[in-house]
């Protein structure tokens, strides 16, 4: 294939945004803000590098929500005080400067939760321990505590932060919100069977886990209006599980597809789990999840995992399996990816390297001088 005919160059729109490419960024977690969460101007530097290298959209870092219990790490950033936003501002104008759109990944972090400055305790929909170990990269160790089961309260104060972060963020001037329902995070952990032991309306079938992600979907639709971009990014494995899969395959994958459809998504940003995207995206009956999502829906699909392979990215777009690619690793080694394919020039590969001893932007800068 001639690269600078690649399909991922061509152009291509998501709900209100026209995209130049069909290249993004995908959300990493960076840990580098200030210890108040406010974003710094080495972050500033590092999303406006991918805008300069031809990126059309670039996801931010999953950003906490609230006061209370959805931070995740130390140093994450947060938009939840007027600081937070202002710092938001900067980037998000020197990003559109750049010539890219922004979107802001909103998380909760819920059992997962290895440094909240606000609270010690963690939170789930169940009193069930989390499987796994802290990630060292992002600053945790040892086992993860059994987080308290969420009161209603409790639910309706997370759902509350979502919807005041997600204000803040337009105001910010970010192009969209996309809500971080993936990974083995809060929302996740709702959708998930083994962590979600509740008898009331958020638990049992995967229609009622599914209301969660819904819900937060359709009450920022109903407080941003019908033309802002509200997306929403699921997975299957997760951060301390990567082997897990959804137990009903393609029956759960359409119930949760069409509820987050139902709640008024723009887009659905689906990671699978590795760098063979064919074998673990494929479901039950043959179908890649991102294409049952694209034919359950109608909505444009976001694909993740592995899309710094040539060939396999112009085979999922080519074939209909997805309409957007988000690049991880791939956009780490090479921030002008989408540069370097228009030009037909090599890709760098990625080295884990520049994530030790912890993924911060400052030690990825002094591996970078070490070349």
């Amino acid at each position: 294939m001639n690269d600078v005919q690649h399909p991922a160059l061509r152009p291509e729109r998501v709900g209100e945004l026209s995209l130049a490419n069909r290249l993004a960024v995908s959300p990493m977690t960076r840990v580098s803000a200030a210890a108040d969460g406010t974003p710094t101007a080495e972050m500033a530097d590092y999303y406006r590098a991918y805008a300069q290298g031809g990126f059309s959209l670039v996801v931010s870092e999953g950003t906490y929500t609230d006061t209370w219990h959805s931070q995740g790490y130390t140093n994450q950033p947060g938009i939840v005080t007027d600081a937070h936003e202002a710092a938001w501002r900067e980037i998000v104008g020197q990003v559109h400067d750049a010539g890219a759109s922004m979107i802001l990944q909103l998380m909760h972090a819920g059992a997962l939760s290895q440094g909240n400055r606000y609270r010690d305790e963690t939170v789930a929909p169940s009193a069930v321990p989390p499987r796994g170990e802290k990630m060292p990269e992002y600053g945790g160790h040892g086992s993860w505590p059994t987080p308290r089961a969420m009161s209603q309260e409790d639910i309706d104060r997370a759902v509350a932060g979502f919807v005041a972060s997600a204000v803040r963020a337009r105001r910010a001037g970010f192009d969209g919100v996309e809500v971080h329902g993936a990974n083995g995070y809060l929302v996740d952990q709702f959708l998930t069977d083994y962590t979600n032991e509740r008898d009331d309306r958020y638990g049992g079938t995967v229609a009622r886990r599914v209301r969660l992600a819904a819900d937060i979907v359709s009450a920022i639709r109903a407080e941003l209006g019908p033309d802002f971009c509200v997306g929403i990014r699921l997975s299957q494995g997760k951060v301390n599980d990567f082997t897990h899969r959804w137990a009903g395959g393609s029956r759960d994958a359409e119930t949760i597809f069409a509820a987050l459809a139902e709640a008024g998504a723009t887009y659905l940003h689906i990671a699978s789990e590795g760098r063979d995207w064919v074998e673990t995206a494929t479901l039950d009956g043959g179908m890649t999840i991102t294409g049952l999502a694209r034919k359950v829906t109608g909505l444009p699909v976001l694909a993740n995992g592995g899309m710094h392979d040539l060939d396999q990215a112009a085979m999922l777009l080519e074939d209909g399996h997805a309409d957007v690619l988000t690049l991880g690793r791939g956009a780490l080694a090479n921030p002008d990816f989408p540069r370097r394919l228009a030009q037909g020039l090599p890709m760098a590969a990625f080295d884990h390297q520049m994530l030790q001893p912890m993924a911060t932007l400052s030690n990825a800068r002094r591996w970078r001088q070490t070349l």
